[in-house]
């Protein structure tokens, strides 16, 4: 995902990124270093050798900082960000089950009723377009049990 502006809010003490699912803000007490009022930024620009994906942050002592747009996403519980961070685990999960099963990914592909590229597509880490469904479903067939826990934010 691009930046496509980051605008600095020091009364806010956070900064402001622009993409295309809408602005978020990034606090600068999750920045290192951190601005402050001894130090503040002093400029800020969108990193185009990242692909604007990042943003560099200068404080008034010389001290840089980089910011990933993956960091703010998360910061902000971003849900297509978080939808597509648990399929990323999901994924890694069933690599990692996928290869100490004493399965072969024939019985895999059997097992799940589905073709052999259907059962690559869900174990590329990269693939988004792949539904949680199917990744339980892959677990399951690799023997896994996948609980989902809900419980209070910690303050």
């Amino acid at each position: 995902m691009k930046i496509k502006r980051v605008l600095n809010h020091p009364r806010r003490q956070a900064f402001e990124v622009r993409t295309s699912r809408g602005a978020f803000a990034f606090p600068y007490d999750r920045c290192k270093p951190m601005p402050s009022m001894g130090d503040a930024v002093k400029a800020v620009s969108i990193d185009a050798d990242t692909g604007r994906e990042t943003f560099t942050y200068t404080l008034e002592s010389g001290k840089t900082g980089v910011i990933h747009v993956e960091k703010v996403l998360d910061h902000n519980e971003e849900p297509a960000y978080m939808h597509e961070a648990l399929l990323y685990r999901l994924t890694l999960d069933a690599v990692a089950k996928l290869a100490a099963s004493p399965l072969s990914k024939r019985e895999v592909v059997r097992r799940l009723g589905t073709s052999p590229s259907q059962l690559y597509r869900l174990l590329d880490p990269t693939n988004t377009r792949k539904s949680v469904d199917r990744m339980l479903a892959l677990l399951r067939v690799l023997g896994c049990e996948v609980d989902i826990v809900i419980r209070p934010r910690a303050a």
